[in-house]
């Protein structure tokens, strides 16, 4: 009888690659903030002097985020290489300014393709595949070729869902199999929610117990506790959660509510996670330097004068509106407060607006109004006339890849003349199609090959000299991310030039229409992009239209 061999490739001891790895995984429910402690762990280490890599792990079967509903999931963020992850790449990158591509984002679906790939390439030597050892080692082999690629010293993985879900095990199993080989390499950090029951009026940590309890059942230890609730949580809390896990009082974090996302960091810090985080992972504790970032969470505190912002949008049905659209929200609030002003912003559905046109006099009681991106007809109707409303009474209007679109379309109409004008996605049979199908992407919508086929991630952009664009950014080229299937129709720039449309951005070689406006002399700001510049906003450097557009909510109208 013939004797099995394996192959090396398949049974060969697992090592972990150079540097530190930290995960951190969620117990009691989600939306506890995983990914904003993630992005503060990193931000304080950052600010120690060490480079860090964030990645997002997501336990869907999808490929990418793309395909996903927002309103369901929450914003589609585009990385620079055009991946579509999870909207805590946007947080990651808020945080830390680190760049995100697609080796920053893992799903289950990605895993399973690729293993299979790789078996249908006999690169397993022949031997059976099987969900153990063979997918948690592929997630530890894009976990370790991200932290390889950017050279991490320290590379902070997030696993979306919470401990005790099914299909969380093989990305479990994947940090156990690098803690146990390498345990003074590998830590784990547990985000657990602390409730007050209102009828008892103090918090509980049974909860946070049994999400540890989960994490031994699959041979892991949280190496640190995070601990979110409305209030700090109390010394008794700590001791209780420091005796069942067995773990110093110190590696117990409080994180309570904050003023801002941006107070976690400050935080923090406060609770000494850094130091000993430090201490815990063997290295060596540096002076920090979180100075600019403090400041600036203490400043957005103080600001009291407010800035009435609406947001004419249509995923307001299903989960928050600011899940769908956080970059958008952020990109205001880093413009505002740069500005000293707090924002205020407004949702508005667009939809009633195509039943009761009279509902449109509400945008005079703000200061400027945003069509964000989007996809299909619902709803377009209402933001066309929201665009038409916002020219003709003088309130900036900034459009956001689709909300450039609407503003073409809008002022074809009622401009130019074409009533009938619209895009191809809205009407196929449109007689005046200002806005059409990428030539690129005709054959792609024919044979419905919707998922990561749009023109995504970072493309050039030449801005024309004395325009808007042009002022705000202050140089004559660009670089902004991209998502989207449509354009404007060429045939219709002429016509629309004409009649007072400037396109103030373009492709390098002049093809394709990347930002839209009127001149200033014609309206306060009436600008719209084909790109999706809300993705480049960062709190301590705001995207410069948001800090142009809000310039102009402020001035527009208002006594000089």
């Amino acid at each position: 009888m013939a004797i099995k061999k394996e192959t090396p490739a398949r049974n060969a001891t697992h090592s972990v690659a150079g540097g530190k790895y930290i995960f951190v995984v969620g117990g009691v429910m989600s939306s506890v903030g995983k990914g904003i402690a993630a992005s503060s762990i990193g931000k304080i280490l950052q600010s120690r002097g060490y480079k860090v890599t964030n990645l997002k792990a997501d336990m869907y079967v999808n490929l990418d985020a793309g395909t996903i509903r927002p309103a369901e999931h929450g914003e589609v963020f585009v990385g620079e290489d055009g991946i579509e992850a999870d909207q805590d790449l946007g947080n990651y990158e808020r945080f830390t300014g680190q760049t995100s591509t697609r080796d920053n984002y893992i799903t289950t679906g990605q895993i399973y393709a690729e293993v299979i790939r790789r078996e249908r390439n006999l690169e397993y030597g022949g031997e059976d595949v099987e969900v153990y050892p063979d997918i948690p080692k592929e997630i530890i082999r894009r976990i370790e070729a991200c932290q390889k690629k950017n050279n991490s010293e320290i590379m902070i993985t997030e696993y979306g869902g919470t401990v005790g879900e099914y299909q969380l095990l093989p990305f479990l199993e994947a940090a156990r199999m690098m803690k146990s080989k390498n345990p003074a390499d590998v830590f784990i950090v547990l985000i657990s929610y602390l409730p007050t029951p209102s009828l008892l009026g103090e918090q509980k940590s049974k909860p946070t117990q049994h999400a540890i309890t989960d994490l031994y059942s699959v041979g892991l230890n949280p190496d640190f506790v995070i601990c979110r609730a409305d209030e700090p949580a109390t010394a008794d809390i700590k001791r209780t959660i420091s005796n069942v896990c067995s773990l110093p009082i110190e590696r117990i974090i409080s994180a309570p509510d904050v003023y801002s996302i941006y107070d976690v960091p400050v935080n923090f810090e406060k609770e000494n996670l850094g130091s000993t985080l430090l201490e815990a992972m063997g290295l060596q504790t540096k002076e920090k330097d979180l100075s600019d970032w403090t400041a600036f969470a203490e400043k957005i505190k103080k600001i009291n004068k407010t800035v009435k912002i609406g947001i004419v949008g249509k995923y307001f049905n299903f989960k928050s509106c600011k899940d769908t659209y956080i970059s958008v929200i952020e990109s205001i609030n880093h413009a505002a407060w740069g500005l000293n002003y707090k924002p205020e912003i407004a949702w508005l559905d667009s939809e009633k607006y195509e039943n009761n046109k009279k509902l449109l006099s509400e945008l005079d009681n703000l200061d400027g109004i945003i069509v964000p991106g989007g996809f299909g007809k619902r709803g377009t109707e209402g933001m066309i006339l929201a665009a038409d409303y916002a020219r003709r009474n003088k309130i900036p209007y900034f459009g956001l890849c689709l909300g450039m679109q609407i503003m073409t379309i809008s002022y074809a109409r009622n401009v130019l003349g074409l009533k009938d004008a619209n895009s191809t996605e809205m009407n196929p049979d449109t007689k005046y199609p200002v806005i059409s199908t990428m030539q690129d992407q005709i054959e792609k919508i024919k044979s419905k090959n919707y998922g990561a086929s749009m023109r995504l991630g970072t493309y050039p952009c030449a801005l024309k000299a004395g325009t808007v664009a042009r002022g705000a950014y202050g140089q004559n080229s660009i670089d902004e991310r991209h998502r989207h299937r449509y354009e404007v129709n060429n045939a219709y720039v002429k016509p629309l030039e004409e009649a007072g449309l400037v396109f103030s951005g373009t492709s390098p070689d002049g093809n394709l229409m990347e930002i839209a406006e009127l001149p200033k002399k014609e309206h306060p700001f009436f600008l719209g992009t084909q790109f999706h510049p809300e993705f480049l906003g960062r709190p301590l450097s705001p995207h410069p239209l948001f800090t142009a557009f809000v310039k102009a909510c402020l001035t527009a109208g208002r006594p000089a």
